[in-house]
């Protein structure tokens, strides 16, 4: 029996998340016959990068800036939920509900708040959505960053930011199980459609180890019928690198626009 690195840290909250993706992987792992190394207290980057991963889920921006040939893409989730179907998210740009400025142009020079420069969801769908808006390579007044979406959300209701591009998963699985976390803001806009977060493994991983891993994902779900359910996922779709190319494509818009860095 292998020991291997299994973690789904991309949605960990409101709780029944945490323990709904904890159910799936505990389901995963027994049905693959493999044990569970111990995760706490590895850095992301260290964990994705591990020769001992078995599976987690990244987001499809370093996916293709930071990790590219050093990981296997196993698949895509098919999210069924609000803002997000068939294998495609989005971001929804939103401020607080009592804020009278009413389409994206309106925030020219106001705060932002973003999870992290090399997210996705919160910045690189940001910054494609704000290109055509931008003067003179800026937008905001200020960009600040908050380490998270959750915390993101409660800077825009504690008055501290006034724009935030949440992954419309993150929103969704909020508004359903937690939601005091949204119901004081509003969506401002949506971003473009982009490929939901990458599910990925160790690169020395071979086709066919990727094929049955794939493979007992979608049978757990289908085993845990609850889980998928509250999961709001059904499938786990194949994908490959050129899937999420449109992400950089989305990163080359903004850069021929002048508007290479959210600000």
């Amino acid at each position: 029996m292998s020991q291997l690195y299994a973690e789904l840290l991309m949605y960990i909250a409101p709780e029944p998340i945490r323990a709904a993706n904890e159910r799936w992987l505990g389901q995963i792992l027994q049905l693959l016959g493999h044990s569970r190394l111990a995760g706490e207290g590895l850095a992301l980057p260290e964990l994705w990068r591990s020769p001992a991963l078995l599976l987690t889920q990244t987001c499809g921006y370093p996916l293709m800036t930071a990790l590219r040939g050093q990981v296997r893409i196993v698949g895509r989730p098919r999210y069924e939920l609000p803002d997000a179907s068939a294998g495609q998210h989005c971001s929804l740009i939103l401020a607080r509900a009592a804020d009278p400025r009413k389409n994206l142009a309106d925030f020219r020079g106001s705060r932002a708040v973003i999870n992290s420069e090399d997210s996705n969801s919160g910045m690189n769908l940001l910054r494609q959505r704000l290109a055509p808006l931008h003067q003179d390579g800026r937008f905001f007044a200020s960009v600040a960053l908050s380490g998270g979406h959750r915390e993101s959300l409660r800077w825009l209701r504690e008055e501290r930011a006034d724009l935030a591009a949440i992954d419309s998963v993150t929103y969704a699985y909020l508004a359903h199980y937690a939601p005091a976390e949204v119901s004081a803001l509003r969506v401002v806009t949506r971003s473009a459609l982009s490929p939901t977060l990458p599910f990925i493994t160790q690169a020395n991983a071979s086709d066919e180890q990727v094929a049955q891993l794939r493979a007992v994902m979608n049978q757990s779900l289908q085993q845990l019928p609850q889980v998928a359910r509250v999961l709001g996922l059904p499938q786990v779709l194949p994908a490959s690198e050129s899937d999420y190319r449109i992400l950089l494509d989305y990163q080359q818009e903004a850069e021929d626009s002048g508007y290479a860095r959210l600000r």
